[in-house]
């Protein structure tokens, strides 16, 4: 299984960006969604998404934030509006397999998000 991230970039303060990410290798995933990782900061959950479209989202973007998917393929696109300098980070992509009580978690490979001020 492969996650291709997309999407990052510089942008100012307000401004938006959308980030997507697209599996190959297997089709269904029990949840998808986008972490982030700051310098010097462990990895946060920023929002997920379950196979039956149950989503949850990180206080600090709830209400900024929208995760959305392709019904069609496993993609799943993160926009993001109002952003701020706090949310300068890379963003990972996260999938999630589990099934008979084994999970395998993939990830892609980061895409940079810059806030400026």
């Amino acid at each position: 299984v492969q996650l291709q991230a997309s999407g990052g970039g510089l942008v100012q303060a307000g401004g938006s960006l959308r980030l997507s990410c697209v599996a190959s290798g297997r089709s269904i995933f029990t949840v998808m969604g986008w972490y982030r990782q700051a310098p010097g900061k462990q990895r946060e959950l920023v929002a997920r998404m379950t196979a039956d479209g149950v989503i949850d989202y990180a206080d600090f973007v709830r209400g900024r934030f929208t995760l959305s998917r392709e019904n069609a393929k496993p993609m799943v696109s993160l926009q993001m509006n109002n952003l701020k300098p706090e949310d300068t980070a890379v963003y990972y992509c996260n999938a999630v397999f589990s099934h008979w009580g084994l999970r395998n978690d993939y990830w892609g490979q980061g895409t940079l998000v810059t806030v400026s001020s």
